[in-house]
């Protein structure tokens, strides 16, 4: 009887391990009605999206791969994956890791948390690992419902990639699916910062903010004509940098330096966000956070973050200013024409030719020869040169592009009308567009890939 009882107080002191902390945490995370919207939206929503959309006589042509969801349904997953980098994935960081700790401060139960866990890092890990959870599970349901959505609705074709090479089903899909793994790492720098924000700020609104306003301040930076070396080192860049897997060869090296950037700040963001969340005096429950603080071990590290890799990225790679040179677009204009103009033979079922035998070229200028040839722009254009077997002269076609400063352009092609102009082709999937009238493309800005 007296061994019984004096192993009672052992048992009762005993603390929590981490997976029963990480069990209870995600719990109560899944039990919030908000959180349970989020998972139906994400695994419903798009696939409802993307099916709908497909259906449509028009198309969202200014969305990448937005002209192509008429012809696979690999396509729509690609609009999906735009639109989740630029609002949806920050908002739903926000919402899941950005309240993760801020809500204990609401609700005052820190004292009763710590009195059953019994150690402030169980409890860290528990609820960042239960928010990293949740994450996964609406990124997840995002990718699945959005590719199931395009599949039911148009089927399983061949994707146009952004240099007109036409990729098969099986490539298209694997892709896809590294395009969404790839996106995770900026996802998981903005849930870090969210962490950040949701320990430092306490109950105050703005750590609930946090993530979308830092990627909302990141869609803004890429926005504007800065050195290449910057907008790489920003680990949002990743959300755009995915592009290049579209490419052959894949332009790997924005990627790899993209995915690299984003998981040195979620590994920092987080860091900090636990050292802060050590130092935290939980005695005083009218003292949520220190705003001089957050900024000394929050805000300051991570600016000399982005100093050390815009260095990093500026010293390994080769490219200087905007990485939109005159040789760079004539490339990329040259190369997906001439893939571009075979797809376009076999739907007129004329007889085939090969890139080798097109030898396909394009000579660029801005404003008409009267600005330097570089940088972003609507006032791009484009003369495109190619030769036929068998036939003495060569052919041409004009094309005006509008260059972003993240690399992409749009070709809008400007005669002659029977090569580049509009009328509608007969495809497998019914009629579309000339494919030599419009067509997407992508300016590798750091010009890392071989071949």
């Amino acid at each position: 009887m007296t061994a019984t009882l004096a192993a009672a107080p052992a048992v009762a002191g005993r603390r929590v391990s981490v997976l029963r902390g990480y069990r209870f945490e995600l719990v109560k995370l899944v039990s919030q009605w908000r959180i349970r919207l989020l998972v139906l939206a994400c695994w419903i929503a798009p696939a409802m999206f993307v099916a709908a959309v497909s259906q449509q006589s028009s198309l969202p042509v200014d969305t990448l791969f937005g002209r192509w969801m008429h012809a696979t349904g690999w396509a729509g997953s690609l609009v999906t994956l735009g639109f989740a980098g630029t609002w949806a994935l920050p908002l739903l960081t926000s919402v899941v890791a950005g309240d993760v700790f801020a809500s204990e401060d609401r609700l005052g139960t820190w004292r009763h948390l710590l009195v059953a866990v019994r150690s402030p890092r169980r409890i860290f890990a528990a609820k960042a690992l239960s928010s990293l959870t949740v994450i996964l599970l609406l990124v997840v349901g995002l990718a699945c419902s959005s590719a199931a959505g395009g599949l039911v609705a148009v089927g399983n074709h061949p994707l146009v990639g952004l240099d007109g090479h036409l990729f098969t089903p099986g490539d298209a899909a694997g892709r896809v699916l590294l395009a969404w793994v790839c996106v995770l790492a900026p996802t998981l720098a903005l849930a870090a910062v969210g962490l950040l924000g949701s320990v430092a700020l306490g109950r105050s609104p703005m750590g609930l903010l946090l993530p979308a306003l830092v990627a909302l301040a990141m869609q803004l930076a890429q926005m504007l004509p800065l050195p290449v070396a910057v907008r790489a080192a920003l680990p949002g860049y990743a959300f755009i940098a995915w592009n290049g897997l579209f490419t052959n060869p894949a332009q790997l090296g924005p990627l790899l330096i993209g995915v690299v950037v984003s998981l040195v700040w979620a590994v920092t963001a987080t860091a900090l966000a636990y050292l802060l969340f050590l130092k935290r005096d939980f005695t005083n429950l009218t003292v949520d956070g220190s705003g001089r603080r957050a900024l000394a071990i929050g805000v300051l590290p991570l600016v000399g973050v982005l100093a050390a890799t815009v260095g990093v990225v500026a010293v390994t790679t080769p490219a200087t200013g905007s990485g939109i040179e005159q040789d760079k677009v004539q490339r990329s204009v040259a190369t997906a024409f001439a893939h571009l103009y075979r797809m376009q033979t076999a739907q007129l079922h004329r007889p085939d030719v090969t890139e080798t035998q097109l030898e396909a070229t394009a000579t660029c200028n801005r404003g008409g020869g009267k600005l330097a040839a570089d940088g972003p722009g609507n006032d791009w254009r484009c003369v495109v040169s190619w030769h036929l077997p068998d036939v003495e002269a060569a052919g041409s076609a004009i094309y005006q592009l509008d260059v972003t400063p993240d690399g992409r352009f749009v070709a809008d092609g400007d005669g002659p009308k029977e090569v580049n102009g509009y009328f509608l082709v007969r495809t497998p999937t019914g009629d579309a567009p000339n494919p030599l009238w419009q067509f997407d493309g992508n300016v590798e800005l750091l010009h890392t890939t071989k071949g």
